[in-house]
């Protein structure tokens, strides 16, 4: 059985049971609303230089959403030793991390299609950028940091403290990630005049992504054997 497979199966694995108990996207579902609604009151919707906030509150959104996601994605195997098992079975280890990938990834990307809609819509923005290039860019973004916290979550399921080890290691590591993507939204939501900023700003998420998917991908038997 080659890594992709098992890897989708153990996404399936992952996403059906969420589908049963709802606790984890249920939780970040909430916690996006709340964070629409608080900003929604902290600064008037009606007044267009509130525009200006938008791309900064879509990713405090994704970002603190899928903290709450990673932090239970491998911390949920360590009951009854399900990791243990995962990591006897005849597969590689390569396939748990991205099982979890795509069951975290698809998570958050059914969180994004639900609050940033609700969030213009709360705003009364109307889109005048570039649809697909918006999208490009959240979708890179949600990649890049779902990649990385994927990893970190592993490294740090093992710890007493893993909650708060995985902020304090997840943050500094993604910042070039969230600067990019942060900046890209702006231009494209607000300014398509500087397009050339945006894509070069694309072009460095996109080489960000691509490099620590490799190296996580090649550095996750290490962290899970410890």
């Amino acid at each position: 059985m080659n890594v992709f497979r098992t890897a989708v199966l153990l996404a399936k694995k992952d996403l059906y049971s969420e589908l049963k108990t709802k606790q984890i996207l249920v939780t970040q579902i909430i916690f996006a609303a709340l964070v629409i609604v608080v900003f929604s009151f902290a600064f008037d919707p009606s007044n267009n230089t509130t525009k200006a906030v938008i791309p900064g509150v879509i990713w405090v959104i994704i970002v603190f959403a899928g903290i709450l996601g990673l932090n239970r994605s491998f911390i949920s195997e360590q009951r009854n030793d399900t990791m243990q098992g995962l990591l006897v079975a005849p597969m590689e280890a390569a396939s748990i991390y991205l099982g979890k990938f795509l069951a975290n990834f698809t998570m958050i990307l059914v969180v994004e299609v639900i609050s940033i809609p609700f969030l213009f819509l709360l705003f009364d923005f109307k889109f005048v950028g570039s649809l697909p290039y918006f999208l490009v860019v959240i979708f890179l973004g949600s990649f890049g940091f779902i990649t990385i916290g994927t990893f970190l979550a592993a490294l740090a399921a093992n710890s007493k403290s893993s909650e708060m080890l995985l902020p304090l290691l997840l943050f500094p590591i993604t910042t070039p990630i969230l600067i990019g993507v942060v900046q890209a939204t702006r231009i494209i939501l607000t300014n398509m005049e500087k397009f050339s900023s945006a894509l070069a700003w694309i072009q460095l998420i996109t080489a960000y992504d691509v490099i620590f998917f490799v190296v996580c991908f090649l550095l996750i038997d290490f962290v899970l054997e410890v």
